[in-house]
């Protein structure tokens, strides 16, 4: 059996032709009004649910949103085979940093704490900077190169450190910053 044109498609009361105005289907019609859907407690009430569960779920794991903080640490040692040749005058072990994950690092610096406290603008014992990338390091020694990166002032030698004397390291990496107070120890046989 073949509907015709006149079956499939029906006129509305007022007579034009609506071609949404199906007697037996019951689909989306882009030209005609849309049936609002009422909802009921119950569904109401179920997303509320999931939307505050998804809510306490970010607030919960929001710290794998933020970026970690850098964590430094320090360790004086006796020197070793280049590092005796190196520092023959040092009174101090040499110092070597701890980071908690490998950084490319934009910028070292060393003041004493002493000059902080002091001076608004104080001197920088051993300073480092890169003007390109510099090698990811996870630690490294006071004084040493540190690879990509070169000293701010050109030709400068790292300061010799004194035992007993709080010192700062400053390190930037990117946009992060972080500090760190250390205090060599005075030089082992």
């Amino acid at each position: 059996m073949v509907l015709g044109s006149a079956a499939l498609f029906s006129k509305n009361y007022s007579g034009s032709f609506n071609p949404c105005n199906f007697s037996s289907f019951r689909t989306f019609c882009p030209l005609g009004r849309q049936v609002l859907v009422v909802m009921t407690k119950k569904n109401i009430f179920l997303i509320a649910l999931v939307l505050l569960l998804a809510g306490l779920s970010l607030y919960l794991n929001r710290d794998w949103f933020r970026a970690q903080p850098i964590q430094i640490g320090d360790r004086s040692m006796p020197p070793r085979g280049g590092m005796i040749r190196r520092d023959q005058k040092a009174t101090a072990n040499p110092v070597i940093f701890f980071l908690n994950r490998p950084l490319k690092l934009t910028a070292v610096k060393v003041i004493s704490v002493a000059d902080i406290q002091t001076n608004k603008y104080p001197e920088a014992l051993w300073e480092l900077k890169t003007d390109s990338n510099s090698v990811p390091v996870k630690d490294f020694v006071y004084g040493a190169n540190i690879r990509g990166m070169t000293p701010a002032i050109k030709g400068a030698t790292p300061a010799l450190l004194e035992p007993g004397i709080p010192y700062r390291l400053l390190i930037e990496s990117g946009s992060v910053k972080a500090q760190h107070d250390f205090t060599p120890v005075p030089r082992t046989p």
